[in-house]
């Protein structure tokens, strides 16, 4: 008999639109948890009777192959599909999702796993604890994404939210993934602007030329504005900060005077921006009605937002996502410090008394979710958790999650004579900014402590976490 995997939880949704929001587009990308990477070779569209997916398991994936293809074997709506292994790091593999009633509109969501591992693998017994300990963590993360994700949308629909056409520039993004993946599963018909000639459902735009197709952009409700330079995707030269400035503000007001010329085009442009905009201010708590500082970066965050200003102008609600630090194991601050605190090499930067302003993925996702749906708000929103941290505590709390000690102090110097001037704005500036308008516009973080967020996305639950909910 193989060895069989069970976990039920309870969704607060009807069972049909449980099982819907499997059979969207995107459903695979939001329950691919950051610390089991995996990339889609082809495939994963749809969970149709014979439909096949080829999976790659990225470093840190899986045990053995390189490669997983499944195919869905059976698709009987709303209460159940299957799949299994046709090839890959199991000898077999046999996937039950399951979906039952539970009162008039919640259901039990049942995972139900029957595996064997190949032949010959050593330490059996060892080997058969781990993968149990992998497929914990995996469906405890899969399982607290479903339920936030389906009540976020069933919240959005009890506000009279109904699917609109949303335009998203960036969307190749670590924000624009995601956030792409999070609308289409909540049945929003997504278009992304890309600068390659676009493909079937896409908007093509060349800001560097001041063109974008207008025509494709009048049909749509919205428009996420996502792209820029990445700030630290170099030494800053006087060439690297022009270009961080102008693929900033040049996008932005190429998409701002398209919308405003567009009488019956899309009505709500949310645009990003960052909490650089306020500079930094030691101690000082800052909130959206903040001033803005007089760095380059606060220079940069406040042209990048004065280009939306002919949307505004026109009558479009703008929305200015103002973020933080996004917590990522794939991207960004905490993946380039994950290796060192894993070595035991980890710790504060200089004295570790500057703040840093965290969060989530999926915070940052359901801000923009938020903006979007929410008629009454317009202007800047801090995508930032309530809960902000000294860097020192940033480290404590990392080295805690990882197990892993915290102590190495890495000195200004250090830094400054690898990545010269850009150091001390993403290193050594300290912000402690505020969700004030987020807050009292009505969005509920998900993840308001840093010690939650980074046990979600490094797969480091809690004991509590880890339980699971017995089928009724």
């Amino acid at each position: 008999m193989m060895p069989r995997y069970v976990r039920s939880t309870r969704l607060p949704v009807p069972r049909s639109e449980a099982f819907a929001w499997h059979e969207r587009p995107g459903a695979f990308e939001r329950l691919t948890p950051p610390f089991m990477p995996t990339e889609v070779e082809s495939g994963a569209e749809t969970i149709e009777e014979g439909a096949e997916a080829v999976l790659r398991l990225l470093p840190g994936a899986g045990p053995r192959s390189p490669r997983w293809r499944a195919r869905h074997v059976l698709h009987d709506p709303p209460r159940e599909f299957v799949d299994e292994q046709v090839s890959g790091p199991f000898a077999e593999w046999v996937h039950r999702h399951r979906f039952e009633e539970d009162g008039e509109d919640r259901s039990v969501l049942t995972d139900d796993v029957s595996y064997r591992l190949p032949a010959g693998t050593l330490g059996t017994v060892a080997a058969g604890e781990a993968v149990r300990r992998r497929l914990d963590r995996m469906f405890a993360y899969r399982h607290r994404v479903t339920v936030a994700d389906l009540a976020d949308h069933a919240s959005a629909r009890a506000r009279g939210v109904t699917p609109m056409k949303i335009a998203v520039t960036g969307s190749s993004g670590l924000i624009g993934e995601a956030l792409v993946a999070f609308l289409r599963t909540g049945g929003h018909d997504v278009h992304r602007v890309v600068r390659r000639p676009p493909r079937h459902g896409e908007i093509g735009w060349r800001p560097d030329e001041g063109h974008i197709d207008a025509a494709a952009l009048r049909p749509m409700d919205a428009v996420v504005h996502l792209a820029g330079e990445p700030i630290a995707s170099g030494r800053w030269s006087e060439e690297q900060k022009r270009r961080i400035l102008e693929s900033r503000t040049k996008g932005t007001r190429l998409l701002a005077e398209a919308m405003a010329g567009l009488d019956d085009g899309p009505r709500v442009l949310v645009s990003a921006s960052g909490v650089n905009y306020y500079g930094s201010r030691g101690d000082e708590r800052l909130t959206e009605r903040s001033s803005p500082g007089d760095d380059f970066l606060a220079d940069v965050c406040r042209q990048w937002e004065d280009a939306t200003s002919p949307a505004a102008d026109a009558g479009v609600r703008v929305v200015i996502v103002r973020t933080g630090i996004v917590q990522s194991p794939q991207e960004g601050a905490l993946a380039r410090q994950l290796p060192f605190f894993r070595a035991g090499l980890g710790g504060r930067f200089g004295s570790g008394r500057q703040w840093v302003c965290w969060v989530s993925l999926e915070d940052v996702v359901g801000i923009y979710h938020h903006a979007l749906t929410t008629e009454a708000l317009s202007g800047p929103v801090n995508a930032t958790a309530p809960e902000p941290v000294t860097n020192a505590e940033y480290a404590k709390v990392l080295g805690r999650v990882l197990g892993r000690p915290a102590i190495m102090p890495i000195p200004r110097l250090g830094p400054k004579m690898v990545f010269g001037k850009m150091v001390d704005p993403l290193l050594f500036s300290s912000l402690r900014v505020l969700p004030a308008r987020t807050l009292e516009s009505g969005y509920v973080f998900r993840h308001p402590t840093l010690e939650g967020a980074l046990r979600h996305v490094l797969g480091r639950p809690t004991d509590t976490q880890l339980e699971r909910t017995p089928t009724p």
